[in-house]
């Protein structure tokens, strides 16, 4: 009778590092700007054109460019998720 062989059960790969450690490595490719712990993010968003006309215009009540608009958004919303998570 021949010997049985080791059927070893596949190996799985490597786990994925946490999505912390994924998103410190992703943004840690982005330009650093100076005088602070800030980086620069280009992207481009795609809305409805009502809800891009209401950014426009809560951003003009608040005397302020699109831009930091939405960076002030984003801000909170990264703020917000850190406290819920």
């Amino acid at each position: 009778m021949p010997p049985k062989r080791n059927l070893d059960r596949p190996t799985k790969g490597p786990r994925k590092p946490p999505p912390e450690q994924r998103a410190r490595d992703a943004i840690a490719r982005e330009e650093s700007l100076p005088g602070g712990d800030k980086v620069r993010m280009t992207f481009r968003v795609a809305l409805t054109r009502q809800d891009a006309e209401a950014l426009a215009a809560r951003a003009i009540r608040e005397e302020k460019n699109i831009a930091a608009l939405v960076t002030e958004i984003l801000e909170a919303a990264a703020a917000n998720g850190r406290e819920n998570a």
